[in-house]
């Protein structure tokens, strides 16, 4: 055998695992598409059964929202939830505030015409960022002791009935760690980007979600829109702040613990997303970084967790799914250098003719559903958007494969938040 053969041979083989690696992930989204399509053929329910509670059985709440110079958007998040229809004894809303500009000056003065209207709120103010938002809402637990958490990223505005439809539900599910509601967008139109991730979020809230909730299986809380059972959390030591996504670690120790989430479809909560490339590139790295980091720490107890096979193949499927861009990348160069040796790219084309057919597959079963069940548009809009994924996805593979490698290997990132305004 010449060296050049071995040489061939070598680049066909880690080319063949990487695709292998990405059709099993492909494939885990597709189990998630035909669950969607079951439970649509069902007629599946937006909010589950659970017996509406009188002001006198609501329990108290602590809605805990975290802010890091936040100056354009921060008077919205306070009067969304001063807004809310809910007691206001039973209501302490707590601003995790670690700005470091004129954002805590805005706050400051909301939060005291607030407190004369006779609402509970607390203008948390920590002297460092240690732990980033982990940190700061361990800090907040620690000043209350409701027994339901909510938590909401600063730019989203629930509608004024969230909690009084997602108590009860966590309340009748005594093992019930959390409840999660579907995310919405307000910026969804803003432009091509936007739309894009409209596409994106969309299949992860009402296919992803909302299929591994309806399947029993771990999905996760999203850092936003949900209400956490205290109990739950303070049962595994409360908030860890080594990852990026202390949301995704949360969710799975409680979930190791014996406890497990709710989805909730409606009432949507509308937030905000990244209008530009660098902005939504950057999210996109620390949340595939964070997943990373917990993966880590976490495979080997979901595997070794006394659940069923499926149940433990889907969580380390959710986890892991972040692979899927160094693997990406990886393939990209491996082609290249594979049709270099080989003076063409002939030998590849039936391997890329299948990933072309999985990934079309997956792009529309994750999209198309979700696109037409909640009437986003028409439909040349919808295929003119689509489009845009892979490309998009490629270039993101490419730019963050370095960087989750790096991460990997031990490297730690600083959180870098997302700008907002207003909308």
């Amino acid at each position: 055998m010449t060296f050049h053969s071995l040489l061939v041979g070598m680049i066909d083989a880690a080319l063949t695992l990487c695709v292998l690696g990405m059709a099993a992930i492909g494939v885990s989204f597709l189990v998630l598409v035909a669950r969607f399509l079951y439970d649509q053929a069902r007629g599946h329910r937006a909010l589950p059964d659970a017996p509406p509670l009188g002001d006198a059985d609501l329990p108290h709440v602590v809605l805990q929202i975290p802010c890091f110079n936040e100056r354009h958007v921060v008077e919205g998040a306070l009067r969304a939830a001063a807004q809310l229809d809910y007691p206001k004894d039973k209501l302490h809303i707590q601003l995790l505030d670690d700005s470091t500009d004129e954002t805590s000056g805005i706050a400051e003065a909301v939060v005291q015409e607030l407190k004369a209207q006779g609402f509970d709120v607390l203008h948390l103010q920590r002297e460092d960022r240690s732990g980033f938002k982990a940190g700061a809402c361990a800090q907040g637990l620690k000043l209350s002791d409701a027994p339901f958490v909510a938590m909401l990223d600063i730019d989203f505005r629930p509608p004024t009935d969230w909690l009084r439809l997602a108590i009860p539900v966590i309340v009748a599910d005594p093992r019930a760690g959390f409840v999660q509601a579907r995310c919405e967008f307000a910026n969804y139109r803003k432009n091509w980007l936007t739309r894009v991730q409209g596409l994106i979020l969309d299949g992860h809230f009402m296919i992803e979600q909302r299929s591994r909730a309806s399947l029993g299986w771990l999905f996760q809380f999203n850092g936003t829109g949900g209400v956490w059972r205290r109990a739950a959390i303070d049962s595994v030591g409360g908030w860890l702040d080594y990852s990026l996504t202390e949301d995704l670690d949360l969710t799975i120790r409680t979930a190791l613990a014996g406890w497990h989430g709710r989805f909730l479809e409606t009432p949507a909560i509308p937030g905000q997303m990244p209008e530009g490339m660098r902005d939504w590139r950057r999210q996109q790295r620390r949340w595939s970084n964070g997943f990373i980091q917990v993966a880590q720490r976490t495979i080997g107890p979901l595997w070794a967790a006394p659940w069923t096979l499926a149940q433990r193949l889907a969580a380390v499927a959710l986890v892991l799914h972040q692979v899927f861009f160094p693997l990406c990348a990886a393939a990209i160069v491996l082609t290249l250098v594979g049709a270099l040796a080989h003076l063409s790219f002939a030998p590849y084309i039936p391997l890329l003719a299948c990933v072309a057919a999985l990934t079309t597959a997956v792009v529309v079963g994750m999209t198309l559903p979700p696109y037409l069940a909640l009437g986003r548009g028409p439909l040349w809009l919808y295929f003119a958007t689509m489009a845009i994924l892979p490309p998009l996805f490629i270039y993101l593979a490419v730019a963050n494969a370095p960087k989750i490698i790096s991460t990997a290997r031990g490297r730690v990132e600083q959180f870098k938040r997302t700008p907002k305004i207003e909308h």
